[in-house]
């Protein structure tokens, strides 16, 4: 069988289907190489307090967007460092540390520091955003707004927290986590259906809960009672049975959303269940289906599975479980090293350690090709990322420390 055909069978297709020799299913010539070889994480050390090995665990690779380029990492233990976008850089420093705040265990190890967001003034107001689980109550997460330190920019003040939005949650799982700002300056956050499985409650299509759903919010301005404001233009303003910072709805546990710097499309890579991972692209007021669906298919374990219909908005790409068992989601890529990715949206799978680039025409609403990457072998990807120039990064959890990997062209023989 042509690997296009197979591809298609395990893979899904576009949301408006094409034949299989229509998709470009061939690997691509690009090379996965370690990024920052000789960097030492200050402070950190492979084993705790009580002598237990201690993985560092980062959870993003971001910047601060203000013309420096330093690289920003938040480790999901509750530190976030930052250091020199050079090859040759040997050591971090620790911009922030809210270990003190920070709920994680390796046996609940989706939650912990999850997310991170930089003010797009940033480089004049020094603000930026973290999404954490709170360690002071059980299932609880937190976004919040933190401060650079007026006595040394290169940290941050832990003293300055401000709480945005506190989410209480009835398990531990399915925390969601990313926060991004979007080209309209507006914060948005991603926050898994609640936990446990099947979405027990429902949670997912209630519009009464901020559970399974993407928000939007305006950071630069406050309604009375909040630390924040709801921009009059989100979708269920004014809908007294809804929550008026919901932008999208109808979604497992998105595990990362990014922007496109080219087209704004809003990218969504949401972990499924039984069956199918899905890739969306996420509209204002989308209802994204869960839990009446999984993907494309209708969700046999909820209550009122459903066929497509036309407000169940469908993903652009599927995968089932004999290819993965959780997305990653990354971003379209940007840059400029490796031509080979130009416009690619980056991807992968936690379980298989598979990877891929998936090319999609926003005219047509087809995917065009979906070409996988070969990944180094027993590298579970956890988080993609993007350095201040748009050059893709990916990070896993290591003992040993080397938990950042780049690309590159694959090499000349």
């Amino acid at each position: 069988m042509r690997m296009c055909s197979f591809a298609l069978l395990l893979s899904g297709i576009a949301a408006i289907p094409l034949r299989g020799d229509e998709i470009n299913t061939s690997p691509l010539k690009v090379q996965v190489i370690p990024a920052y070889e000789n960097l030492k994480w200050t402070g950190w050390s492979a084993e705790d307090e009580a002598g237990q090995p201690k993985a560092l665990r980062p959870i993003l690779l971001t910047s601060f967007g203000d013309g420096s380029n330093r690289v920003v990492v938040p480790i999901q233990q509750g530190t976030i460092h930052t250091f020199p976008s050079n090859a040759s850089t040997e050591a971090t420093n620790v911009f922030l540390d809210i270990e003190d705040r920070v709920a994680y265990s390796d046996k609940t190890n989706e939650e912990g520091l999850l997310g991170l967001a930089f003010h797009p003034k940033y480089k004049e107001n020094g603000e930026f955003f973290v999404y954490y689980t709170n360690k002071a109550k059980k299932h609880q997460n937190v976004v919040s707004r933190f401060k650079r330190s007026a006595n040394d920019p290169s940290k941050a003040d832990p003293n300055s927290e401000e709480q945005l939005i506190v989410f209480d949650k009835p398990f531990w799982n399915h925390d969601g986590g990313t926060i991004c700002f979007g080209p309209d300056g507006y914060l948005y956050i991603a926050h898994g259906d609640g936990g446990l499985a099947n979405d027990p409650y429902g949670n997912g299509q209630k519009l009464s809960t901020l559970l399974g759903k993407i928000l939007r919010i305006d950071v630069d301005h406050k309604d009375p009672g909040k630390n924040y404001a709801i921009p009059k233009d989100n979708p269920f303003v004014g809908n007294k049975e809804a929550k008026g910072e919901i932008w999208a709805y109808g979604l497992r546990n998105v595990w990362r959303m990014a922007f496109d710097r080219e087209t704004g499309l809003l990218w969504a890579g949401d972990v499924g269940q039984d069956i199918w991972e899905e890739i969306d692209i996420i509209v204002k007021g989308g209802n994204y289906g869960w839990n009446l669906r999984e993907a494309m298919h209708p969700f046999a374990k909820s209550k009122t599975p459903s066929e497509a219909r036309p407000d169940l908005i469908e993903p652009i790409w599927e995968y089932n479980h004999d290819v993965g068992k959780s997305i990653t989601g990354g971003f379209v890529y940007r840059g400029k090293r490796v031509p080979e990715l130009q416009g690619g949206y980056l991807y992968a799978d936690y379980v298989s350690n598979k990877m891929w680039a998936l090319w999609y025409d926003p005219a047509t609403k087809k995917v065009t090709a979906n070409r996988e990457i070969a990944a180094p072998a027993g590298v579970p990807v956890m988080s993609f990322g993007e350095d201040e120039a748009g050059e893709a990064y990916f990070t896993t959890f290591s003992l040993q420390g080397k938990v950042l990997y780049t690309f590159a062209p694959e090499a000349t023989k």
